[in-house]
């Protein structure tokens, strides 16, 4: 019989990833919903919250690599946020 056993140990909120990063958390959620689950990216829900984003390490590897390509082509984002 085979166990499974999740290798994941602990995940980082987006608003630690932002602080971490010196980002703009609301550009930095906007960056993150392009990421998929296998990215490393999943929604954590508690009492009376709607959620938060949450990254494994393996996310803000690839969390960082999607801030460096929108900051060298910032059209890149699916949807403009307002000046």
């Amino acid at each position: 019989m085979t166990t499974h056993v999740n290798k994941i140990h602990h995940v980082v909120t987006i608003t630690q990833v932002a602080k971490d990063l010196g980002e703009d958390e609301d550009w930095l959620r906007d960056v993150a919903n392009e990421m998929e689950t296998e990215d490393g990216v999943i929604w954590v829900h508690g009492v009376g919250e709607d959620g938060v984003q949450a990254f494994t390490d393996f996310g803000i590897e690839n969390l960082i690599e999607l801030v460096r390509m929108h900051k060298e082509r910032p059209g890149l984002l699916k949807r403009a946020r307002p000046e």
